[in-house]
């Protein structure tokens, strides 16, 4: 299946998120927090990017606009997966190039759903 960057400082989240992806058949690499995933977003080129917003350093808001503002890591869809439920938040979130944004606690249907719709599945 697809290669998934994970971007979340929680491990709790991580492990959760990375169990269903790998459950669904993908390869998954994680990130800490938004420097590091933009480092690995560079080394791997994931086929996905699952991006957490609330992180130490760098926030998930700002790592997304980075990677979509750069030629070599712009065409990877992010997908904002974060407890930010506020209208206003998804607006921000979409408005830095994520392709979607998903509120935790995280549905599998719902998750898989929308990374089928970004990758073109």
């Amino acid at each position: 299946m697809a290669r998934i960057l994970i971007v979340d400082d929680s491990p709790t989240e991580v492990h959760v998120l990375k169990t269903m992806l790998e459950k669904n058949g993908h390869t998954v690499s994680t990130a800490a927090d938004g420097e590091e995933g933009i480092a690995k977003a560079k080394a791997e080129h994931p086929e996905l990017i699952l991006m957490d917003v609330v992180m130490p350093g760098l926030n998930g808001f700002q790592a997304t606009r980075l990677l979509t503002k750069d030629p070599e890591t712009q065409d990877i869809p992010i997908i904002i997966v974060t407890t930010k439920d506020q209208e206003t938040d998804r607006v921000w979130g979409l408005r830095q190039g994520a392709k979607d944004y998903i509120t935790k606690p995280v549905e599998e249907a719902e998750l898989v759903a929308k990374m089928n719709t970004a990758l073109g599945a």
